[in-house]
């Protein structure tokens, strides 16, 4: 008996952000349609992979090695496409999931397909056990009863004959693929859903995720390094670690040249592999002259929490001959702390000499080194 996985992955989805639609950005290092398909290549019982695409990500399918089918206009159109391509090939059994659910389990695919030896289909569903609200101009209109009410989910499961004749039955516009399933009178049995097999949506669900992953892969424990340097120029004080300080010399930069916030920034990006302020912000990029520095740290761990992470402990070394950093490290502690949101007890000010030597001992400016260690949360 045949099986066959269709992956829908040709939407276009915006709500998730990023410059990529949701099912091909990177989640855990690898593209979110990667793990559905892994997960159904690894499935006991399942013989064929079918990922649905639109035209412009071809290039990006052709390395999976699965059979690529392009989608159509809407989902039940792209559904129908994969549906026909597998036309007399002698497949009895087919699973529709939604390339955006990348946290589907073989256990899972094992219930649907148990299930499905004694129904037309099978879905998997959670129970819904929130309260449940009606709304009308942003307040609380009234509640609503729960019992009988499911969350679904994918893949949902059908003989391949009936799923395909309901296809091409149905009018188009639905939902899901037992929306189309019970309009052509099949009998659909709910199989035990998983919370963890969650849809990527919005910009949140990708840190839930990688939380997720995280707990099955083991904890993942990353580390940064960054090193910058400014050289002196005109002025009466130096902006270090957020903290303006006395100085005969000011710091030249594209921005406020804040040396030791630029290399904690840079870590906290590297253990990220998302790059450097650079790339996030760059210097072409004339709205970026004379910034204050703490932008770019902020949208660093910004981006720690988005990616499901939480920042340990950092440390950042100041290397010149003058200022004296010693008299004002705490009170750069403190401002790092408040920038990040972190507790100061995490975060390390140090400085150190070259012993004259080089330019830094020449005092033509300051350079600065600092490590970030970031833990999945």
């Amino acid at each position: 008996m045949t099986t066959a996985a269709i992956i829908v992955a040709a939407g276009r989805g915006t709500r998730a952000g990023g410059d990529l639609p949701k099912q091909w950005q990177q989640l855990a290092g690898r593209p979110v349609v990667a793990h559905a398909l892994a997960a159904f290549r690894a499935a006991q019982g399942v013989d064929r992979v079918i990922l649905v695409i639109h035209p412009d990500d071809r290039s990006r399918a052709e390395g999976f090695g699965v059979e690529l089918v392009e989608g159509g206009a809407s989902r039940d159109a792209s559904v129908r496409n994969a549906l026909e391509a597998l036309a007399g090939q002698g497949v009895a059994r087919v699973l529709i999931h939604d390339g955006a659910r990348p946290l589907v389990s073989e256990a899972l695919i094992g219930r649907l397909l148990t299930a499905l030896e004694g129904a037309e289909g099978a879905a998997p569903a959670v129970p819904v056990t929130d309260a449940l609200w009606r709304g009308a101009d942003g307040a609380v209109a009234g509640t609503q009863d729960r019992t009988g009410l499911w969350r679904a989910q994918t893949p949902q499961t059908f003989r391949y004959e009936a799923i395909l004749a309901a296809h091409r039955a149905h009018p188009g516009g639905s939902l899901d693929d037992v929306e189309v399933a019970r309009a052509a009178g099949l009998d659909v049995v709910i199989v035990e859903g998983d919370e963890d097999n969650l849809k990527l949506t919005y910009p949140g669900d990708f840190a839930r995720a990688e939380r997720i992953l995280a707990k099955e892969n083991g904890m993942d424990i990353r580390t940064g390094n960054g090193f910058d340097v400014h050289k002196f120029g005109p002025g009466d004080h130096v902006w270090l670690c957020g903290v303006k300080v006395p100085h005969g010399k000011g710091l030249v930069g594209h921005s406020d040249a804040d040396v030791g916030m630029h290399a904690l920034t840079d870590a906290i990006y590297g253990a990220l592999c998302e790059g450097d302020i650079g790339v996030h912000f760059p210097p072409s990029d004339m709205q970026w002259k004379g910034a204050a520095s703490h932008i770019f740290l902020r949208h660093a761990m910004q981006r720690v929490a988005e990616r499901g992470f939480t920042l340990t402990h950092c440390d950042v070394t100041l290397i010149c001959e003058r200022p004296k950093i010693g008299p004002v490290a705490a009170s750069m502690r403190a401002a790092l702390a408040e920038i990040m949101g972190v507790a100061m007890e995490r975060i390390s000010v140090k400085a150190t000499t070259t012993e004259q030597l080089g330019f830094t001992g020449r005092e033509e400016g300051i350079a600065a080194s600092a490590t970030a260690t970031l833990v999945s949360a």
